[in-house]
């Protein structure tokens, strides 16, 4: 059964590497088969990077859209995983949850556990915004 998502009029979305963008109007695409998979709400900037946890969700994000670079981004990872260990103990069990599932290169539901010890569930970022309110956002490879 194919992936089926939506584009907002102009959103765009990452899919192995190559952005595409929708037009002035939604438009729904299928994915038939396994792909990495971002839409445009759920990608974090570099300068939207403003606490330790989106640090973690950046490198994990780079992991997921450019495998290429995966050895050194998993090196990044696992110091920054360290950090965010250091610095938000009571995330303990999501850590343990994030390290598991990047381990299997799961990193798209990584991802998704991440976004949600963004402080306060700040919106400042497009990554926290909207990106679980369908099942069909969550393409697990």
């Amino acid at each position: 059964m194919p992936l089926k998502f939506v584009l907002r009029p102009n959103e765009k979305v990452i899919i192995n590497g190559a952005v595409i963008g929708a037009g002035d109007r939604p438009g729904s695409f299928f994915l038939y088969n396994t792909a990495n998979f971002l839409r445009g709400r759920e990608v974090l900037k570099e300068e939207q990077i403003d606490c330790i946890e989106k640090k973690l969700y950046f490198v994990i994000q780079l992991i997921y859209i450019f495998p290429e670079d995966a050895v050194l981004n998993l090196q990044r990872f696992a110091a920054i995983l360290g950090e965010t260990r250091d610095a938000r103990p009571d995330c303990r069990d999501d850590l343990d949850e994030i390290e598991r599932l990047v381990e299997a290169r799961n990193y798209y539901r990584a991802l998704k556990i991440c976004r949600k010890m963004f402080k306060g569930g700040d919106a400042s970022s497009n990554a926290s915004e909207g990106a679980a309110e369908s099942p069909a956002a969550d393409p697990a490879p």
